[in-house]
């Protein structure tokens, strides 16, 4: 049976690949990690770790027993947050962030529901731009983030769908496809979209920004943007397209943009996101206030 601090030395060393750093984030000495390491080779009997002059890199029975290891390390952290958190009642201070106009008021809502719900725990509120949301979430600056779906990634939990929107597709005023009513997803070959940072996830950047038409026909790739307004800056002069939810005009109006429905298009949807090893009794509360907030 492994005994905590080996989990813990082993999962660390396997994220950071650095004997330094992994003692530095246990609060132990470099010689500690190494002896928890070689100890758990022993009962292993194969490496966990090549170790070189320069570098630490996992080995296959390495990899596969972090796999193995830390989901259930982070449900039984979570687990026990949350058992404390409980025993405590809902306390002390929620971040919480979103992107876009409408997600802030929505997120506005939710947390005054939250607070009338549960007094005695402060509610944040920042605006972050689209490459933020996960590196914030990930380093804790945030602790939920209402943002675009799909999301997934290793580490992160995802609420229910709070907002549903038809998707439109944003495009200069002056561009020939601009007279129309509405477009259709084949209208989008040969039209530049304008990317999302690399900070975003790879499924959300193919939803926003496919490759292809759906029948296989390319779609280029126009320039990359860091914030919502600087999309909508390159689409105003003629850089290319982009796919927004149905309320962007109600928000972001601008005589150089037009914004047309996307024909048979599925929706763009919105939600929270969290760390999983995060998963605290605020969080799932305020998660639950959110989803009653958006039904009602």
């Amino acid at each position: 049976m492994l005994e905590r601090h080996e989990i813990e030395a082993f999962l660390t060393l396997a994220e950071k690949l650095h004997f330094g750093q992994a003692a530095a984030d246990l609060r132990v000495s470099t010689t500690r990690v190494s002896q928890i390491i070689r100890q758990l080779e022993r009962r292993v009997g194969m490496p966990l770790f090549e170790r070189t002059s320069r570098r630490v890199e996992l080995t296959p029975v390495g990899t596969r027993l972090r796999d193995d290891l830390a989901p259930a390390w982070e449900q039984i952290a979570a687990g026990f947050r949350r058992a404390v958190d409980t025993s405590r009642g809902i306390t002390g201070t929620l971040n919480a962030c979103f992107v876009g106009a409408a997600c802030g008021t929505l997120l506005v809502r939710a947390a005054e529901a939250f607070r009338r719900q549960h007094p005695d725990c402060e509610v944040r509120i920042r605006e972050a731009q689209i490459g933020e949301v996960h590196p914030w979430i990930r380093e804790g600056v945030a602790d939920v983030a209402l943002t675009a779906f799909p999301t997934s990634a290793a580490g992160l939990t995802t609420g229910p769908v709070l907002l549903s929107e038809a998707r439109m597709l944003a495009l200069p005023a002056r561009h020939r496809l601009a007279t129309r009513a509405a477009v259709s997803a084949e209208d989008l070959a040969g039209i530049p979209m304008i990317q999302l940072p690399p900070s975003t996830t790879a499924a959300l950047r193919d939803s926003r920004t496919p490759a292809t038409t759906p029948t296989g026909r390319p779609i280029p790739q126009g320039p990359s943007a860091a914030t919502f307004q600087e999309v909508l800056a390159l689409v105003g002069a003629g850089r290319g397209a982009f796919p927004v939810g149905a309320q962007a005009p109600r928000y972001y109006a601008r005589p150089d943009v037009a914004y047309l429905p996307i024909a048979g298009a599925p929706p763009i949807e919105w939600g929270l996101i969290w760390r999983t090893d995060a998963s605290t009794a605020r969080v799932l509360a305020f998660s639950d206030t959110a989803a009653r907030i958006s039904d009602a």
